[in-house]
């Protein structure tokens, strides 16, 4: 989800400004993943490399957060819609965290869409700690394979991702499920975040849908 901070600046606005719209972007594109039946959503929330921004940046999008999640906990039961995060949860504000926490267990039961933040995330955090956990468990090199890595990865019980929709014109995946993604089709468009709607996500799938997918097969 790229592009809140040009947005902001295109309206002379702090980058906060162009987070604190990117909100309705999100909201309709959860919209439309239910109504498409789209069973698993992840949003690239806030990276690892995130932190290094400035303190006021980065706690105003910890306050966003808070307010976004207590807010939009009603409309995620209403449409039946799966909260999940992965990530460093450990250097969440405690506030954030709980209420993150709160919003899970409400969602726990919903079943139409999986809606998972990747929250103070980045893969290759994710892949060390998958490599940290494999050795802690004893497993013996030689019985490593991909299924051991899978299992303890972050996303372990999801399904790979179809498809990766990046907005605001960057044409690279940012230390995004690089292991998930070895197959995933990728989608690039120039629309900066906060202007993204129903439109343009209904845009990619159909364009998804439109593709070959071959795995590697003639």
């Amino acid at each position: 989800m790229d592009g809140n901070g040009r947005w902001a600046q295109k309206q002379q606005q702090r980058r906060i400004f162009g987070h604190q719209h990117a909100l309705t972007a999100v909201r309709e594109t959860v919209e439309s993943a239910v109504e498409l039946g789209v069973k698993y959503l992840t949003l690239y929330t806030f990276s690892t490399e995130n932190w290094n921004r400035p303190k006021e940046e980065v706690d105003g999008l910890m306050n966003l957060l808070v307010k976004a999640i207590h807010d939009e906990t009603p409309t995620l039961k209403k449409n039946n819609v799966k909260l999940a995060a992965i990530g460093d949860m450990s250097r969440l504000p405690e506030g954030a965290r709980k209420r993150l926490e709160e919003c899970i267990a409400t969602t726990a039961e919903n079943t139409a869409t999986t809606l998972t933040l990747a929250l103070s995330y980045s893969s290759r955090w994710e892949i060390c700690e998958a490599v940290k956990k494999i050795v802690a468990s004893g497993v013996e090199a030689d019985k490593v394979d991909d299924k051991t890595i899978e299992d303890n990865l972050a996303t372990s019980g999801y399904p790979d991702p179809d498809l990766l929709i990046r907005t605001g014109g960057e044409l690279r995946v940012s230390n995004f499920m690089l292991w998930q993604m070895a197959y995933t089709e990728f989608y690039f468009c120039d629309i900066l975040w906060p202007d993204f709607r129903k439109k343009d996500f209904q845009e990619a799938i159909y364009e998804f849908q439109q593709r070959k997918r071959r795995y590697g097969r003639v």
